[in-house]
């Protein structure tokens, strides 16, 4: 069963977000800053990081360009999500080094075939 760590401050969206990839199989690891996300992703090498963008503490670009510069965890993909959505965050969230880039509110489907694509690329 592939782990998901979720980086996510709304508790409304991490509660969700948890619930609805628990049922599609995934066990999923939370964070809610930042800070914490790098620390929870550092010890626990998850299959793949769902990272938003906009998050207390250290934001998810920079706790992204970190996870991507260490050697211990540059693997792990990174799925940024945000929900603001202006010219040129997707290009910003890709540079910083995410694997890939979706927008809230979450249209689940397409978040998990993003998922399953990038976890389709680990194998």
């Amino acid at each position: 069963m592939p782990t998901i760590l979720l980086v996510e401050d709304n508790e409304l969206n991490r509660d969700m977000l948890s619930r609805r990839l628990e049922r599609r199989g995934y066990a999923v690891e939370l964070a809610i800053d930042g800070e914490q996300g790098i620390a929870r992703a550092e010890a626990l090498r998850p299959d793949l990081i769902l990272m938003d963008l906009s998050l207390p503490k250290i934001d998810g670009w920079q706790a992204t360009r970190h996870l991507k510069a260490s050697d211990a965890t540059r693997h792990i993909p990174v799925l940024a999500l945000t929900a603001h959505a202006m010219p040129g965050d997707r290009e910003s969230a890709l540079e910083a080094g995410a694997d890939d880039y979706d927008t809230k509110p979450v249209v689940f489907q397409r978040l998990v075939d993003k998922i399953t694509a990038l976890l389709g690329q680990r194998g």
